[in-house]
């Protein structure tokens, strides 16, 4: 039976992948800081642990019980928006320790098991705003951009090993972290694509895409990926929009708040 560990299990997107793979034929491990809502799910085929990314004795502990490991998904992450002068360092280090320390944690263990048995796939869950500067989100961008960034270095050094390295990019998602940023200006430029993603969006990205296809760089939806690669490649280009989505972003949110309070 092969095995998948997920990190960031207990909701959005991770609890969608856990669901989903507790219907086929794979040993799940769940993992997540706070596993209230992975409890109340029974299946033989699930086994659940408390895991604080950051916190390299808890992944060695668990590390320590799994004799192969098929995929891993790092997908926990956090997000708080907020302008470089409103920007509180405890929060900024919390957010670099769980997205970017978190999913290098997460890979560094899982290839080393992988690497024993000569395969496995290592997905990373990064954003667009890692792949292009981001006003009001920018310590989340860098946190992003070092998932991003980590993934696709590492991913040709495995591929020698017959090892798969996959990094997703994708917008905003319908999940909490979407709920968390209603409430910051700062966060504008996150709601100013034409369209928000469901998790069923990523879970199939994951599957056709990063499983199936075993595509490096997935990013989610392409045309707004093509945008921040644009705005990548030439910053004054990203400058030369923000204006314009920010207001677009704020109207979204107004929008959402409002459908959400009738």
């Amino acid at each position: 039976m092969p095995t998948i560990l997920i990190t960031g299990a207990a909701n959005g997107i991770g609890l969608a992948l856990v669901k989903h793979f507790l219907s086929t034929d794979y040993q799940v491990i769940a993992t997540d800081i706070n596993i209230q809502n992975l409890e109340s799910i029974s299946a033989k085929n699930l086994t659940i642990h408390q895991l604080d990314v950051s916190n390299i004795d808890q992944w060695t502990a668990i590390f320590e019980s799994i004799h192969q490991l098929d995929v891993i998904i790092n997908n926990a992450g956090v997000i708080t928006p907020g302008f470089v002068g409103e920007i509180d360092l405890r929060n900024a280090s919390n957010q670099l320790d769980i997205n970017a320390k978190g999913c290098i944690n997460g890979s560094v263990f899982a290839a080393k098991i992988m690497q024993k048995q000569g395969f496995g796939h290592i997905i990373n869950i990064a954003s667009l705003a890692g792949v292009a500067p981001i006003q009001g989100l920018g310590i989340y961008a860098a946190s992003k951009a070092a998932v991003r960034s980590f993934a696709l270095s590492i991913a040709f050094e495995l591929k020698k090993k017959g090892i798969h390295v996959s990094v997703v990019c994708p917008d905003l998602v319908d999940t909490g972290m979407l709920t968390s940023q209603l409430d910051f200006e700062a966060a504008a430029l996150t709601f100013s694509g034409n369209k928000i993603l469901q998790t069923q969006d990523i879970v199939d990205a994951i599957l056709n895409r990063a499983l199936k296809n075993k595509e490096i760089e997935i990013l989610v939806p392409k045309s707004r990926g093509i945008l921040a690669k644009l705005g990548n490649f030439f910053p004054s280009f990203g400058s030369f929009l923000t204006d314009s989505l920010s207001k677009k972003g704020l109207q979204t949110i107004k929008k959402i708040k409002t459908q959400r309070n009738h």
